[in-house]
């Protein structure tokens, strides 16, 4: 047995082995067909009880009540926790008891899942429970599950509450806090409720390519790497923008795809290198046309997930119903600062950052700069949906030319709880303008800015095949579930969120002990005392490490020689 085990785990795995023992395959292949769950039995059961007299239902045993020849347990499903009761002469109608006696009582543990068939019926104490009648082994968990304690009130002790690692064992966390299953299945009501709204007006779910020989769409550093058989680099996506423009040109109305983005860029409470994002390009509209529709959809998402468009996030109560504010990108920054820098070249701009203390580095053009001011004056004080609009021509290059606004183009962000949340355009669709904005981005690549796009020259071609007026619109799906489900960190609405590595416990033979002079027969006794590793025994007391020896020989009946002193004092030096 690996030293690197719990006691538990050892003790898992010996009742693995006698359930073999017993003839109990504990990963049966055969199906179990369930045709009830825990959260439908107890909402309907006072209904209509006659429809709950031939149940089967599987789940994890997560608490165990043993009283002699009766137990209560509690099983959970996907749906929630429901209480079966189970008497020994039931399950065991002849005179085989081994099932209660030996397998329920003494090789089940915690977190293993079992298959159950029998009724419901109410307890004295008028608790919905399940009389079991058959029972099957259907997985042994052979790690324990964290202990989490729940008191009437609600109350939780001993929580598997550690952000680190609940996000890394995300299977741990939605086992021990269930609760949190709530935010997943209302993510899924936000995706599926978009799809829907945009199925309905006749747009089409596509599929673009996540691997690309250029990286467009989007000003981003991205994840580069290389495909052998073609001998090229290859980048994953920033955006699927570009090629869903070629869908438009290619002569389809309206398309959208949720995809994964990769930005190789900082992460933080809003930001992930991975995440997802919907793209949609609608044929012959604009960005005004857009705010309309972004705001029927949001509405529509809001009483999906909640039943009104009123959204609780924080201490604010943030109304997804139209119409939202607007403020164009120049006022909104006149508004919060007080300083107009819509007639403002690079170096004012630089010494207006200046005076605010914002940081700003060479490699940033103009664009940059208005932008960089707007994200530290502006953003966090946009709480209730708020568009801003009309941005400088510099800080996008794939937008229109505003039709009355000389050095803007049509293009809205939607803020909301001072985050931003989407993006749209009026689609720059003339391809000599846009040729020459992708030239002014080789520029600044050129002064170190490594998130300038890329030229694509294929796009450039498409364009030139012509592209209707059309109005595309991205919005960040991960911080908009934040949003619905009121969480302040996007990592609580990834089921798996990127981690650093996982800081790997240190593999230990039981020669690393002999090595120091412990005796082989001696090292599972320090394992059981809690030394799994030389360092750990190194950094014990060695008086107390001799005392605890002979305290361990005597508790566990060994009959072997007992270490001198002198011989444990050395295994310190």
């Amino acid at each position: 047995m690996s030293i690197a085990l719990s006691e538990q785990e050892i003790i898992r795995r010996k009742s693995l082995h006698e359930l073999r023992a017993l003839g109990i395959n504990p990963y049966p292949a055969e199906a179990f067909d369930v045709n009830a769950w825990a959260q439908d039995i107890t909402d309907n059961f006072a209904i209509k009880p006659e429809a709950y007299q031939n149940v089967v239902i599987a789940g994890r045993i997560m608490t165990r009540r043993i009283m002699g020849n009766a137990s209560f347990a509690e099983l959970q499903d996907s749906t929630g926790r429901i209480q079966i009761y189970l008497k020994r002469d039931d399950i065991c109608p002849d005179e085989d008891k081994t099932l209660y006696n030996t397998v329920f009582k003494k090789l089940l543990d915690i977190g293993d899942y079992i298959g159950i068939k029998g009724y419901v019926f109410l307890t004295q104490t008028g608790e919905i429970s399940v009389h079991v009648r058959e029972l099957i082994v259907l997985s042994k968990s052979l790690k324990p599950l964290p202990v989490v304690k729940r008191e009437e009130d609600g109350t939780i002790h001993d929580g598997f509450t550690d952000p680190e690692l609940r996000y890394r064992q995300r299977y741990v966390d939605l086992t021990v806090n269930p609760a949190y299953k709530q935010i997943f299945i209302n993510r899924s009501k936000v995706i599926s409720s978009m799809r829907n709204y945009f199925n309905a007006q006749g747009w089409m779910e596509v599929e673009t390519p996540i691997l690309q020989p250029v990286h467009g769409g989007a000003a981003a550093r991205p994840f580069a790497t290389h495909h052998n058989t073609l001998d090229m680099p290859l980048f994953l996506r920033i955006a699927n923008e570009l090629y869903l423009k070629r869908l438009i040109v290619a002569g389809f109305d309206g398309v959208y795809e949720f995809g994964k983005m990769f930005r190789n860029e900082g992460m933080d409470r809003t930001h992930n290198p991975e995440f997802t994002a919907m793209e949609i390009y609608v044929a012959y509209k604009d960005y005004i046309w857009m705010m309309a529709m972004v705001e029927e959809c949001l509405e529509t998402v809001a009483k999906a997930v909640h039943g009104i468009p009123v959204v609780q996030v924080g201490s604010n109560e943030i109304n997804f119903a139209g119409p939202y504010e607007k403020l164009s990108m120049y006022d909104s920054i006149l508004k919060y600062t007080g300083i107009d820098v819509s007639a403002m070249e690079e170096a004012a701009l630089r010494e207006t950052c200046a005076e605010l203390k914002i940081e700003v580095n060479p490699t940033m053009g103009k664009g940059k700069l208005i932008d960089e001011i707007f994200s530290a004056k502006v953003e966090h004080n946009l709480i209730q949906p708020t568009y801003i609009t009309d941005y400088p021509i510099e800080m996008t290059p794939l937008a229109k030319k505003h039709r009355t606004k000389d050095g803007l183009v049509e293009r809205f962000e939607l803020f909301v709880n001072g985050k931003e949340i989407a993006n749209a355009y009026s689609e720059l669709n003339d391809p000599i303008d846009q040729r020459e904005r992708l030239e002014e981005q080789l520029i600044l690549a050129g002064r170190g800015d490594d998130e300038a796009m890329a030229m694509d020259d294929d796009f450039l071609r498409a364009l030139e095949y012509g592209m209707p007026p059309t109005s595309g619109l991205g919005i960040g799906i991960d911080r908009l579930v934040m949003l619905m489900t009121n969480q302040s960190t996007i990592q609580e609405v990834l089921f798996f969120p990127q981690m650093r590595p996982e800081k790997k416990a240190k593999v230990v033979t039981a020669e690393d002990f002999i090595n120091i002079g412990v005796p082989a027969e001696w090292v599972p006794v320090l394992n059981k005392m809690g030394f799994n590793t030389v360092e750990e025994l190194k950094a014990g007391n060695p008086n107390k490490v001799f005392n605890d020896l002979g305290g361990m020989r005597k508790k566990l009946k060994l009959d072997i020689a007992m270490p001198t002193k002198d011989e444990v004092m050395a295994w310190f030096e």
